[in-house]
């Protein structure tokens, strides 16, 4: 936790709350870093974040869609994106392959039974079956994540709301 508070400027709320359990808290984290962090598939940070956001506004969850429209701002550097997402994913400004990634996600997130056109749709923009399963894991993960939240009235920390959109200010150490 303090790598990530030294690293961030502060410590996300989600951290201090998964601490409640210590054991859980770090299963939690081992498997979003499995998720997140991995170098391969076609999926970008940006595009991972993004799964978050819809999945999180498709569940009603303020704190997941703001944290996360705050990290794919930064990895997207894309200010309004995210924004659009959350309002209606059908008229953001997304690309045919992001669509795709977003309704399949969606499809996940709102339990439909996923069925070869579901995949067939993915694959004509260039995910394979490993990525439908990596959008589908994040899409799941996430709608955990968001429960909890609700159950603990999770908040937003104030600084997600700039990330990404003001520079950042550095640090007096920095110079």
């Amino acid at each position: 936790m303090e790598e990530v508070e030294t690293k961030s400027g502060f410590l996300p709320n989600i951290f201090k709350m998964l601490s409640y359990r210590p054991v859980e808290f770090r299963a939690f984290f081992a498997y979003y870093n499995a998720l997140m962090n991995k170098e391969t598939g076609n999926l970008s940070k940006a595009d991972r974040e993004l799964i978050i956001v819809a999945t999180s506004a498709n569940n009603h969850c303020p704190y997941c869609v703001i944290a996360h429209s705050a990290l794919h701002r930064i990895y997207s550097k894309n200010p309004v994106l995210a924004d659009q997402v959350v309002v209606n994913s059908q008229l953001a400004d997304l690309d045919d392959r992001q669509h795709a990634m977003l309704d399949f996600a969606l499809a996940v997130s709102n339990a439909a039974n996923i069925s070869d056109d579901h995949l067939k749709k993915l694959e004509v923009h260039g995910f394979d079956r490993d990525d439908a399963w990596d959008i589908a894991t994040i899409t799941a993960f996430f709608a955990m994540s968001n429960r909890l939240a609700h159950l603990n009235d999770l908040c937003p920390n104030e600084e997600f709301y700039t990330l990404g959109r003001l520079p950042r200010e550095k640090d007096k150490s920095e110079g």
